[in-house]
């Protein structure tokens, strides 16, 4: 099993799951993380520290976002791994609340 992040990421990306990630299983994308599923032990760490619950276990996921098990294991393939914290997006505060963000996510 895998943990994977989803929809309420897209815009954000805060990275405090990063730091507690004793694997180094994310990856990131220009406004979007993503967990590696193959790299991810299930440690269930990262979850408690993203502050827009964006992460999840597999299979706790949202019925409406099981699209994003996909989309993580894809991104994890070409985006480059991340391990520190980093500064939030400027805009990330706009975005935290909002829902339905597929579309504006950046490859």
């Amino acid at each position: 099993m895998t943990f994977v992040v989803s929809d309420a990421c897209i815009k954000c990306k805060l990275t405090d799951c990063v730091e507690v990630c004793p694997v180094d299983c994310f990856y990131e994308g220009p406004n979007f993380l993503v967990i590696h599923p193959d790299e991810c032990i299930d440690c269930a760490l990262c979850e408690p520290e993203c502050p827009v619950d964006a992460i999840f276990s597999e299979d706790e996921l949202p019925e409406d976002e099981q699209n994003f098990l996909e989309l993580n294991a894809e991104l994890a393939e070409i985006w480059p791994n991340i391990t520190e914290k980093k500064d939030a997006l400027s805009d990330s505060e706009e975005w935290a609340e909002v829902k339905g963000k597929l579309a504006h996510l950046e490859r």
